[in-house]
């Protein structure tokens, strides 16, 4: 900012607004019709009585007659959530192109209600001549005053101080000083200059910027703070938009998703606090697609669709959507991107977590470089096609379609505010920041491998079915650069079932871990990654061949991996080790929850009970919403008393949640922890594993295991109990076992 325009009344500006603000009146009437060419005609006779009461109504107030007239319709896409305030149809497709990214004309347009808008304008002030140059008077007073030198160590300096009411139109002075009203202190830096406007406006200018404020030889704490923050900001605005505009209970009410920016090689510069599970597997998918496209392919307002496990995805139902931002020469800045979980994207069962899936056409459909939007213009026909291929396609395409347009419109928040930077800083100062940014991350992973020692440290647990997740970590010197090695050697081989995990989401897990152990706030980015070589066997379970199914390997794999890297550090027991995924539904679509459980207890504390931990960070839907849209009574939700481990440090206690089902329902549950414990560490007790049990309505009783598909009837009762966390150190100074082996 290189000028600053300070009114006579800043200290008050609010209230002299309000003084001075028009007379509005907005009067609506609901509709609720398809949009036609005859809507206006045919709603005449309403839009006239609305404009007849709100005449009346400023009249009451001593208008004789509006300034201002205006009618506008509460349109949206049938079927659509979001809704805008339009003058008419060709009005609603450009504002939605220019808002959301897409349009489309061939699609029905449904009117919600109209407004009549009366408003009577205060005429504008006529414009105030320049005044002719002042000799600036003498201060009344002189202060020492402390400013920001460049190192940001603090100078002081004699600063004269003026009476704001002596400073007469024209008057110049130039910084450090002080100017002083009854209700404002108008502080004016060393290298700025003020000038006294017409009206009492004060002008300051920044007359020391090309020198102070030129271009960055160099990331300063200062300068990787402020861009960090707005890298963040922007991935923040694109999940509110997100959250608002989609449809599916799944990523409006669970937040099931996560947003990003990308550098235009398709590496993680900054996210908004999302889905570890998400963040760290989006750039290789970023990657992919720039791989697969043609020359010439990557041009403005075109988006993309990806959910292939072999492109950096991590299972069916979540889709990545990736828009390219350009700047004002057309150069590439960068991607937006966001993944959201999809309620239904098809498969053997409603929800598209089957629990006994066993290749990946059984999780839904594959989509590999969908375009979605080219031109502005959304592709319904190839979407359409897209979500019905494969031999069992998506049951709800008009839920999957909203979303998946709810994510272009995230995305074009993301690129218009990546565009507007570029526009004030210039793009090569945006490229610089994102490789200052991911620089930054490398020298903090640089600091923490200096104290990791060379001593290899290694772990192993198990998923349920006896096959072993191992790692050994080690940090090696690689002329005089260090790269921490994680070497999953000793991991088991590829499962007949789902539990396979893409190297995507190990990726994933290994950049959320390093995360968490820095201890100072970084932003999350690929620079992390560039001392770890990351070591998958191939054909194991963190490798599997194509085709493999994975849903349980994003979920559930996932949470074991993040286990085993805590444990080998010692930082972390166990915690709950699933997501226990939760589906039901039924031929038009399904309904998915993850469900919270204990966290595991540290060297600093105990675990926390009742939680979503590591790779889910998802919400649980609002009872009344869950009630509402689906056929399903909350009948219990509290913690599980006694399910954490014992310690020094107790792991958190999981839940028990109770569902009774009012219509004959398709159930099914994905989870781990049924026939394994999470562990403790140091000593600390093992976590309570958890079950699940089916109350029939006629008072029966059904033990499940921890995956299953079943059909319950209306009045039957699913509940479901998850684990606990495990404990840190020898509870009450004893001995504990420690069951799981660390070295």
């Amino acid at each position: 900012i290189d000028t600053v325009i300070v009114h006579p009344h800043a200290g008050v500006l609010s209230a002299w607004g309000i003084a001075g603000a028009p007379l509005v009146v907005r009067l609506r009437a609901p509709v609720l019709q398809v949009w036609d060419d005859d809507t206006v005609a045919r709603h005449a006779e309403a839009v006239a009585a609305l404009r007849d009461r709100g005449r009346r109504t400023l009249a009451a107030e001593g208008c004789a007659a509006p300034t201002h007239d205006q009618v506008r319709w509460e349109l949206r896409y049938r079927g659509a959530q979001a809704a805008m305030w339009c003058l008419d149809r060709a009005d609603f497709d450009a504002r939605h192109r220019r808002l959301f990214g897409f349009c489309r004309p061939e699609a029905s347009v449904e009117v919600l209600a109209v407004e009549v808008e009366l408003r009577d304008e205060n005429p504008a002030p006529a414009p105030l001549p320049e005044p002719e140059p002042r000799v600036c008077p003498e201060p009344s007073e002189r202060a020492q005053v402390a400013f920001p030198g460049p190192d940001g160590e603090l100078r002081w300096a004699w600063t004269p101080v003026h009476a704001r009411a002596d400073l007469v139109a024209g008057t110049a002075l130039v910084g450090p000083a002080l100017l002083v009203d009854d209700a404002t202190t108008v502080v004016v830096e060393p290298g700025w200059a003020l000038r006294t406007g017409a009206g009492g406006v004060l002008v300051l200018t920044d007359h020391a910027g090309p020198e102070r404020g030129g271009v960055a030889v160099g990331p300063g704490p200062m300068g990787l703070e402020l861009y960090h923050r707005r890298f963040m900001g922007i991935a923040t605005r694109m999940g509110e938009t997100l959250a608002r505009v989609a449809w599916s209970t799944n990523v409006k009410e669970r937040l099931d998703f996560s947003c990003a920016l990308f550098d235009p090689q398709g590496h993680l510069v900054a996210n908004a606090p999302h889905i570890p599970v998400h963040l760290g597997a989006m750039g290789e998918t970023v990657r992919c697609l720039l791989a697969s496209l043609s020359a010439g392919a990557l041009r403005p307002g075109r988006s993309w669709a990806v959910n292939d496990p072999r492109q950096g995805g991590s299972h069916l139902p979540d889709i990545t959507v990736i828009t390219p931002a350009f700047d004002a020469q057309g150069a590439l800045l960068g991607f937006a991107a966001c993944r959201a979980h999809h309620a239904d994207v098809g498969g053997i069962t409603p929800g598209s977590m089957p629990p006994f899936s066993t290749r990946l056409d059984e999780e839904g459909v594959l989509i590999t470089s969908l375009l979605l939007v080219q031109d502005g213009h959304w592709r319904t026909d190839a979407v359409a096609a897209a979500l019905a291929a494969g031999p069992w396609p998506t049951r709800d395409p008009d839920t999957v379609n909203a979303d998946l347009q709810g994510q272009v419109a995230a995305n074009t928040v993301g690129v218009d505010a990546l565009v507007s930077l570029a526009a004030r800083s210039g793009a090569a100062s945006v490229h610089r920041w994102m490789g200052w940014i991911q620089d930054h991350g490398e020298e903090v992973m640089q600091g923490w491998l200096r104290s990791f020692g060379p001593a290899g440290r290694s772990f192993c647990d198990q998923m349920d079915d006896g096959t072993a997740v191992a790692v050994t970590l080690r940090r090696e010197d690689r002329g005089g650069r260090f790269v921490l090695v994680v070497d999953f050697a000793g991991t088991g081989a590829a499962s007949s079932t789902n539990l396979n995990a893409p190297p995507a989401v190990t990726r994933a897990a290994v950049l959320y871990v390093l995360r968490c152990v820095f201890g100072r706030p970084i932003p999350l980015n690929d620079g992390v990654l560039r001392a770890v070589d990351l070591r998958l066997p191939a054909g194991s379970l963190l490798d599997p061949p194509p085709g493999a199914a994975v849903v349980g390997g994003n979920v559930e794999t996932s949470q074991r991996i993040v286990d085993v890297l805590l444990g080998a550090l010692g930082i972390a027991a166990a915690s709950q080790g699933t997501m226990n995924n939760l589906t039901f539904g039924g031929p038009d679509g399904g309904y998915y929850e993850t469900v919270c459980g204990g966290a595991g207890a540290t060297a600093r504390g105990p675990g926390a009970a009742g939680v979503h931990t590591h790779m889910t960070n998802t919400r649980l839907t609002d009872v009344e919403v869950l009630e509402r849209r689906h056929p399903v009574l909350v009948r219990r939700f509290g913690l599980r008393p006694g399910s954490g481990g014992a310690g020094l440090h107790p792991g958190g206690d999981g839940v028990v949640r109770e569902l009774e089902f009012l219509a004959p329902t398709e159930v099914a549950l994905l989870s781990q922890r049924r026939l394994t414990r999470p562990f403790g560490l140091a000593g600390g007790g093992d976590g309570e594993p958890g079950s699940a049990s089916l109350v029939r309505n006629d008072g029966s009783v059904r033990s499940l295991g921890g995956c299953f598909v079943l059909q319950a009837a209306a009045g039957d009762r699913l509940i479901l109990r998850t684990p606990g966390g495990g404990g840190f150190g020898p509870p009450n100074g004893t001995d504990g076992t420690q069951t799981r082996s660390q070295s």
